[in-house]
């Protein structure tokens, strides 16, 4: 009887959790003798076959003996064929043909000829890795440069079964993969520039108001008048991500199996644009078995953008009430809660009514007054209320479609929500995430910005929640005025951006 112990790593959410291997092996049994316990999936329980196929392949053998793994704590699940190559590695050390590994953890998913294949959350396994002090960590080759962002860890990317043997018995021979970080300047030259948008001067500025406090966006306008045009360029209008930003954002994107082979730390935010008949899983997250990030969660630190808002489902919308409120989402299930982070900036897109002429000067709508009303319905008013911004997007007209090109660039408006982001991380936090215990003592007005507050509050009646709002957005205006008091000019931009929706839903 022999027994010997890996380690390894299983992605719960976006942080890992280290799992021991146990093999034990017995020679009163035969090779076809194999158990697994410690609450095996599918996928786990089916690399029996990849483990025996890959070892006989590379030349070591199998045990024609009884053989016994555990999957160590036994109460939690296990899923993914990442525990393929640990469990080959302790068949191997029971065997004696590896020495102990208590000072690497190791992750991948082997072929039948003993390749490697990547897996996902590479990532979150050696942030996992340094937390455990260990100084090793294998992986597959197409997963070393995601990994080896993490400093305190030597990540060496293997591509075969046999490498991997030969590097624990020669380690002098082979050097840990290098942290490729690539700029941020390049990113943004190959975003869509507000440049190409001609006209829409209210909505352009808008949407520099919503980037400096990362605030939500709705905008409202027939079709061909440039929303989609717009909120795709709003990405490059937000600053670079930070290396903590980075991080998370890369954890969530590899669990979901999205990053390139080879590809290592995201620097560009991420801009997502689910189509409408989208799920509530898939756009929150969940799903059978672990729970996988949604569109919420794969937009953390970016853009959600959500085109001909209302043709979502209604359930599907509310859903969105959660994290746009707390900035996270929580799954539970049955064994487990999962908490996927979900800090966006959501950016959604209708027409005014079924047709989308309601409104235009130039068009006749066809819409009967409840069908608008039933169109607008969709939308209900606690999704509207946690939306900071609420702008009109009218159609261009002909001059300003032919005249000169003389618009700003993206980095020029990117400066100015550099400068504006600057002051609100001094204080901690941007203005769209502010607490509300603070929002009397950073957004304090003057007499005439509380009459002109007062008097929007009344006439529309806004909701407790809308009036927070105003104040946050004023705050940010004001940010981007380099004004450190907030005055009536900047409330009254504020107000402007919330009487669409009493326009509109009143």
């Amino acid at each position: 009887m022999a027994l010997f112990k890996t380690r390894s790593a299983a992605v719960y959410g976006i942080d890992a959790h280290p799992i021991d291997v146990e093999v034990d092996m017995y020679s009163s049994g035969s090779a076809r003798d194999f158990v697994m316990v410690g609450m095996p999936d599918i996928a786990v329980r089916e690399s029996r076959e990849r483990i025996k196929s890959a070892m006989i392949n590379s030349g070591f053998g199998y045990p024609n003996k009884a053989v016994t793994i555990n999957l160590a704590p036994a109460n939690v699940r296990k899923e993914g064929a990442g525990f393929d190559l640990p469990m080959a590695l302790g068949i191997m050390g029971a065997m004696g043909s590896v020495g102990a590994l208590d000072r690497h953890l190791l992750v991948g998913e082997l072929s039948l000829d003993g390749a490697i294949r990547p897996i996902r959350g590479v990532l979150s396994v050696a942030v996992c890795a340094r937390n455990l002090g260990i100084p090793n960590l294998i992986v597959p080759s197409e997963n070393a440069a995601e990994a080896a962002v993490v400093e305190g860890v030597a990540v060496y990317g293997v591509r075969h079964l046999a490498e991997v043997v030969a590097l624990l018995a020669r380690p002098e021979e082979f050097q840990p993969a290098v942290a490729v970080r690539n700029g941020h300047a390049a990113e943004h030259t190959e975003l869509p520039d507000f440049r190409d948008v001609r006209g829409q001067t209210m909505a352009k500025r808008a949407l520099e108001v919503a980037a400096a406090g990362a605030h939500n966006v709705l905008m409202i306008g027939p079709p061909g008048s440039g929303k989609t045009m717009l909120a795709k360029r709003l990405a490059g209008i937000l600053p670079p991500l930070t290396f903590e930003e980075a991080i998370e954002t890369t954890k969530i994107h590899s669990i979901a199996g999205l990053l390139k082979s080879g590809a290592g730390l995201l620097h560009a935010r991420p801009f997502r644009a689910p189509h409408h008949t989208i799920s509530d899983a898939g756009l929150v997250g969940g799903g059978a078995g672990m729970p996988r990030p949604g569109e919420v969660s794969l937009a953390h630190n970016g853009v959600l953008f959500l085109d001909e808002f209302p043709e979502f489902p209604r359930d599907v919308l509310e859903l969105l009430r959660q994290p746009l409120e707390d900035c996270s989402v929580t799954i539970a299930r049955a064994n487990m809660t999962l908490c996927f982070p979900s800090t966006l900036m959501l950016v959604a897109a209708m027409n005014p009514c079924q047709c989308g002429f309601y409104g235009d000067a130039s068009r006749e709508c066809r819409c009967t007054p409840a069908i608008i009303q039933r169109y607008l319905g969709k939308i209900s008013g606690p999704l509207l209320d946690r939306i900071d911004i609420h702008v009109e997007v009218p159609a261009v007209p002909y001059k300003e479609l032919r005249g000169p090109a003389n618009n700003e660039s993206s980095a020029e408006i990117r400066a100015r929500v550099e400068r504006a982001r600057t002051v609100q991380q001094a204080r901690g936090y941007y203005n769209s995430r502010m607490p509300v215990r603070l929002i009397r003592k950073q957004c304090a007005l003057d007499d005439s910005g509380e009459r002109t507050l007062e008097m929007a509050v009344r006439r529309m009646g806004l909701s407790a929640r809308a009036h927070d709002r105003i104040l946050k957005v004023a705050r940010t205006i004001a940010d981007l005025d380099e004004s450190a008091t907030v005055s009536a000019k900047h409330v009254a931009e504020a107000v402007q951006y919330r009487s669409l929706d009493r326009n509109y839903w009143s």
